[in-house]
């Protein structure tokens, strides 16, 4: 019994990963926003792809790597743009 529940709290991380890795890519644009779900993206995917080998653990992961990349991207494009304008 004791190992059901924590094979279901492992997988509702999981799934916590994949969607808050989808949030970090939609919102790649606010920085507050996709900077906080990516890590927890990677963080929660890291943990349930290591431990039980979950894929939508894996899923979590490579969507949060994603969305922190695009954030990281355009705000370093931006930069780039505002000094080379000037």
């Amino acid at each position: 019994m004791a190992g059901e529940v924590k094979e279901k709290n492992r997988t509702g991380m999981s799934v916590a990963a994949l969607t808050l890795g989808i949030v970090s890519i939609v919102f790649g644009l606010f920085w507050y926003i996709c900077i906080p779900t990516g890590i927890l993206a990677i963080v929660f995917g890291a943990k349930t792809a290591r431990e039980i080998g979950s894929k939508l653990g894996k899923a979590g992961l490579i969507t949060g790597i994603i969305g922190l990349s695009i954030c990281a991207f355009l705000y370093i494009s931006m930069v780039l743009l505002i000094l080379i304008a000037m």
